[in-house]
């Protein structure tokens, strides 16, 4: 880490400080910001500088923080190197308790949640008969759902906050969807959904897909404005905006025309839920590359979501299960995903995306794996010979994927 002070800044005291000293001042001052006892740092220090009293040296310190510009990382095994390894880990632990309290939480909703309405409309009777009723709840929690996005966004703890907003997007979601689909309990409505989108009336799906959908958009975007650092609410607008458009009733007519793009051969039969991922894909392609010529950074992190989303696509799409007579369709998705995983890491090499970048490699990681499995089906009933030798290949595979990617990460960002 190197302090570079600017011109401004500059007073005489600093002008005789040498750059080694500049290093030590700004990691003092890096570290008493984060609330660090910087006595022992400084007990190992002290002696680079000529006598300097605590409130020369605290002020000297900011200074330099404060007209400095970091240039590399720190230096291996240093007090920040340290901290900043750290906070990486405890951002990850953050991340993951918030990503598990969702989940135990969803999965109460989904156990407790009938239990806990049989319970109200029958013992909590007449007043509360009245005030949880299917329709009067439902809104209820509409507006529980909005109170909990709303505030939820203003919370400074990250757990906290991701927990109630997600809570809230799913009070959203589902409650407009009772609303829309009028229908008041879980299951009754879940089921209308499953049938609305292939219904031959397309305005139901309208009703019951697309306009929660484009309700839960309009709030990722809301707290996307509010809480810009939480990216992962750049993948759940990513899926939440593609429902919503897709659910519109003239992509039903464009379909047609749309994943014939990815199945020119017309003699497989596939299910009529592939046909529509495809045309999803297609769809999902043309704006990734929309914003890819914007060549704005600002819609950096919704291409990285669309790319996650389009890779998963592809890994389906490309499955051998779903072509059972011809397999010309097969053949042309093998090289079509290959072509994507490439543009994908070309893309993300050049623009510096490492995110990107992961997501090629680990896209192209389980294309392999899969792809492994399929070939050996082709000569062989795979699932009943010796599934030993097969997870022998898998684990020779694995390596083989792990020394090219150090290989290859060698070769593009060392050298």
């Amino acid at each position: 880490m190197y302090g570079k002070t600017s011109s401004d800044s500059i007073n005489s005291h600093l002008v005789l400080l040498s750059t080694e000293q500049k290093n030590v001042l700004y990691e003092l001052a890096v570290l008493k910001k984060n609330g660090v006892n910087t006595a022992n740092f400084w007990l190992q220090h002290k002696s680079q500088f000529p006598q300097l009293d605590d409130n020369l040296r605290d002020e000297l310190a900011l200074q330099v923080f404060a007209n400095s510009e970091i240039q590399y990382t720190a230096p291996k095994n240093s007090p920040v190197q340290f901290w900043m390894q750290t906070q990486l880990l405890t951002n990850w632990m953050f991340y993951l308790s918030a990503f598990i309290a969702i989940c135990a939480i969803i999965a109460l909703f989904k156990k407790y949640w009938n239990l806990l309405i049989d319970f109200l409309i029958k013992h909590l009777a007449p007043l509360f008969r009245f005030l949880f009723s299917p329709v009067l709840l439902t809104y209820e929690l509409l507006v529980i759902s909005i109170v909990c996005i709303f505030y939820g966004c203003k919370i400074e703890e990250f757990v906290l906050r991701t927990v109630i907003v997600h809570v809230g997007l799913c009070l959203l979601w589902s409650q407009s969807t009772a609303i829309f689909a009028q229908e008041y309990l879980l299951k009754r409505y879940v089921f209308k959904i499953e049938n609305n989108f292939w219904d031959a009336d397309p305005w139901q799906a309208v009703k019951t897909i697309c306009l929660p959908a484009l309700a839960l958009t309009l709030a990722l975007l809301y707290v996307l404005c509010n809480v810009p650092q939480d990216i992962f609410y750049n993948y759940e607008i990513v899926l939440s905006g593609i429902a919503a458009i897709y659910a519109l009733p003239f992509w039903r007519f464009l379909e047609k025309y749309l994943y014939p793009v990815l199945f020119p051969f017309t003699s497989d039969r596939r299910d009529r839920s592939i046909n529509s991922l495809g045309g999803c894909t297609v769809i999902a392609i043309v704006i990734t590359v929309v914003l890819i010529l914007q060549c704005n950074p600002l819609f950096y992190n919704s291409i990285a979501a669309l790319i996650s989303l389009l890779t998963l696509s592809f890994l389906i799409l490309s499955l051998k299960s779903n072509y059972r007579i011809h397999f010309g369709n097969y053949y042309y998705l093998q090289f079509v995903t290959i072509i994507f995983l490439t543009a994908v890491f070309v893309f993300g090499f050049y623009f510096r995306l490492n995110e990107i970048i992961w997501f090629s490699l680990i896209g192209t990681s389980v294309y392999l794996v899969i792809k492994y499995f399929e070939i050996l089906s082709f000569f062989s009933d795979w699932r009943r010979s010796v599934w030993a030798w097969k997870l022998l290949g898998v684990a020779v595979l694995l390596w083989l994927l792990a020394k090219g990617i150090l290989y290859v990460s060698k070769i593009v960002f060392i050298k």
